[in-house]
């Protein structure tokens, strides 16, 4: 996020973003405190090492300063089915990259010799109950806290439509068509360091599919079926998977999307697939044709092809034989949004994706077995690869396949209501959305499991803190979190020990040293600066793929500041411990050499009822740079002096006069990633006539032609 600059004239207002993180919007009770995960956590490190701790923030302390003690009691604390060997955590002789120097941090290796499973360890609820399992979940089975009976339900998917269709499956049918799956995977020659890919909506046979894979040792790798042929051919292309699993087509905003011929051409340019199993998800009384689907794709040449019902028809279910992998074997291949070029391919490993999220599950969203809980994502975003992992807790997952407004926007909150959800996790873009359309879920129902509300995908403006708790409840823990695909996790997340403050993220993450740097990189206290991460940790990823240097990885995150990952965000580290976010640092506004965060606009602009959406960027200008703000506005309103003229001032005001917009101008649409994040970057290019390199990582890649050749942004228009 954005880091300030000497102002006489009060730039960036940073006592006012100060006086509202100052009083508590939520605060815990005693009952909640020691009720949570948390503070048992915190209990057994003061048994095991004798330390007292009297806050998070002591806690937070002893982590990172024991980092690999911490590591290690979190193994042990969430039952992690494996071998752990020592050392927890060294780092090696030899570094990566003839191209970089060694840098202790990006280094540095934990549980090198240790040994898990994936699958293993999400279905071990249901192992532990019968004792039905490998050598290594026997072997720990005192440590294994969490049971789960194998009727007790582990996903119920819910689809848009009017049918209101809703599926579910219960742990034992979960573990067994994993065991039907697998057995077709090992059929067709699938082994440990394989790739499998998955082209699929966010249904129940995706996770499925990922277990099944992850069972053998291989990884798996998935996007979205919105994401059209060459997008796709982009990501798996790198990537080279060995089986593709896709589905013939999804439902969205009351429409159906076939999918079966972009699935045709995909495996025509992926010659890496050998095998495809397709998905009838959309049928034939959905899709309100007169003629059955084809069970089959096109003949696509040395493509053999089958479905996911053949595949349960013709393997019965058995016993599942784990294949153990080291602790940073590859696990999952995640995608960054391409939006500046070909798409990274972002490799995570078995162990430290698994260790980070039970850490983030148990801990920080104190997330327990029985729990339901639901993420509004699709399988192209790092929230599914986080939401899946609630199964290792013993929880029930609750999936939508649909739009949030379809066919109006109570449509989730019938399901948080229905399903008993007690962690609801959506993206900034949605609550603003809600609470601009009139909705106040807290008049639809009522929500008694409901504890703890994330949002994530873009900064959460002060504004939708006041409207949750208002408007959706009040007793409720609000986490504002941020990492990314980066990291598959988080820097700065919630914790139930804590209050909320508004417009502010609770705080670090454990084992994260976290610090907001100045541009000489040093560290910062209620100054705007630089999000950066001063130590090692597990999640770190291993690298991207086929970056056989590592000279690619360390440019990305670790050449700004030494021994130091920098990732890209403008923020404020506060007194208090929270965190506030001003937007992407490449997106950073610099009229006059001051930096601006465009995030601190979009809360002054987004909120005016005339207002749809906006996006802004700096303008190279007259050997300067100058603010320019499209707006999409309601149907019914114009972009009249009066409405520039209150754009103006509430930026003026509540921000400062550097902040005010020299160029407003109107769009009928503001372009964003299939995940729902804004492009000023992309706006820009087109705006100062330069290629965007990767417009099928949009989600409306149309949008981007409004912004090419303005008048009103040409050198010799008098605006």
């Amino acid at each position: 996020m954005e880091k300030q600059s000497a102002e006489p004239h009060g730039i960036n207002k940073q006592s006012d973003t100060k006086a509202e993180n100052t009083i508590p919007m939520w605060q815990p009770d005693k009952h909640k405190i020691h009720d949570s995960l948390l503070y048992q956590f915190m209990v057994r490190v003061s048994e095991q090492h004798q330390y007292l701790f009297h806050d998070y923030h002591q806690l937070h302390r002893w982590s990172i300063d024991h980092s690999d003690a911490f590591w290690a009691l979190v193994w042990d604390f969430c039952g992690i089915i494996g071998d752990k060997q020592l050392p927890i955590k060294f780092l090696p002789s030899k570094v990566a990259s003839q191209t970089t120097v060694s840098l202790t941090n990006k280094d540095t290796q934990w549980f090198a010799n240790s040994q898990l499973n994936f699958a293993e360890n999400l279905l071990q609820p249901l192992l532990a109950t019968h004792q039905h399992a490998s050598t290594n979940t026997l072997q720990h089975e005192e440590k294994t806290k969490i049971r789960v009976e194998p009727t007790s339900l582990a996903i119920i998917f819910h689809c848009e439509g009017e049918d209101q269709f809703r599926q579910q499956l219960s742990w034992q049918q979960v573990y067994e068509q994993t065991s039907q799956i697998a057995q077709y995977l090992q059929s067709v020659g699938v082994t440990k360091g394989d790739v499998v890919a998955g082209y699929l909506p966010n249904i129940p046979q995706a996770i499925i599919a990922m277990l099944a894979t992850t069972s053998l040792g291989a990884i798996w790798t998935s996007t979205s079926p919105d994401f059209g042929v060459d997008s796709v051919v982009e990501r798996f292309g790198q990537t080279e998977p060995k089986v593709l699993f896709g589905a013939n087509g999804y439902r969205y905003n009351g429409k159906i999307h076939n999918r079966e011929e972009n699935l045709a051409q995909i495996l025509a340019k992926l010659p890496s697939v050998q095998h495809c199993v397709l998905i009838e998800h959309i049928r034939q009384t959905a899709t309100q044709s007169k003629q059955p689907l084809a069970p089959l794709l096109p003949t696509v040449q040395q493509v053999e092809q089958t479905t996911w019902q053949r595949i349960l028809k013709q393997n019965p279910p058995s016993n599942l034989s784990f294949t153990a992998v080291a602790f940073n074997d590859p696990l999952y291949i995640l995608y960054s949004s391409g939006t500046t070029g070909k798409p990274k391919c972002i490799v995570h490993s078995v162990g430290g994706t698994l260790l980070n999220h039970l850490k983030e599950h148990q801990l920080h969203c104190d997330i327990k077995p029985g729990d339901n809980i639901f993420y509004f994502t699709t399988c192209g975003w790092m929230m599914w690869n986080w939401l899946v992992s609630g199964l290792a807790s013993g929880t029930t997952l609750i999936l939508y396949d649909g739009s949030p407004f379809y066919p109006n926007g109570e449509v989730l909150w019938h399901l948080a209501e229905q399903e008993n959800v007690s962690l609801f996790g959506t993206s900034a873009k949605y609550l603003e959305a809600l609470e601009k359309q009139g909705y106040q879920p807290n008049q639809l129902g009522v929500y008694p499991a409901l504890r703890t509300l994330c949002s994530t995908g873009s900064v959460l403006a002060p504004e939708q803190f006041d409207y949750v708790y208002r408007a959706i409840k009040s007793n409720l823990q609000l986490s504002s979190i941020s990492g990314g695909t980066d990291i598959c996790g988080c820097f700065v997340i919630g914790n139930p020990l804590v209050p909320v403050y508004r417009g502010a993220c609770q705080g670090p993450a454990l084992a994260m040293d976290v610090q907001v740097y100045d541009p000489q990189g040093s560290a910062v206290i209620e100054q705007q600066g630089e999000l950066v991460c001063c130590n090692s940790f597990p999640n770190q990823p291993i690298g991207f793929w086929r970056d056989h240097d590592g000279c690619r990885y360390h440019q990305a995150y670790w050449q700004t500041y030494p021994n130091t990952w920098h990732h890209g965000d403008f923020v404020m580290h506060h007194h208090h411990g929270g965190f506030t976010f001003f937007g992407r640092s490449d997106a950073v506004l610099n009229p006059g050499g001051v930096r601006i965060g465009t995030a601190e606009i979009y809360r002054q602009v987004n909120p005016l009822p005339e207002i749809v959406d906006s996006v802004v960027i700096g303008q190279q200008w007259q050997n300067d740079i100058r603010v320019v703000l499209f707006v999409q506005l309601q149907s019914e309103h114009a972009l009249t002096d009066a409405l520039k003229a209150t754009l103006c001032q509430r930026i003026k005001q509540n921000c400062s006069p550097r902040h005010v917009p020299s160029v407003i101008l109107t769009v009928n649409d503001i372009p964003r990633t299939k995940s729902g994040k804004l492009v000023e970057l992309a706006v820009k290019e087109v705006v100062e006539h330069r290629p965007v390199n990767n417009i099928g990582a949009l989600a409306n890649p149309e949008a981007l032609k409004e912004f090419a050749d303005r008048v009103e942004l040409q050198p010799d228009s008098k605006h």
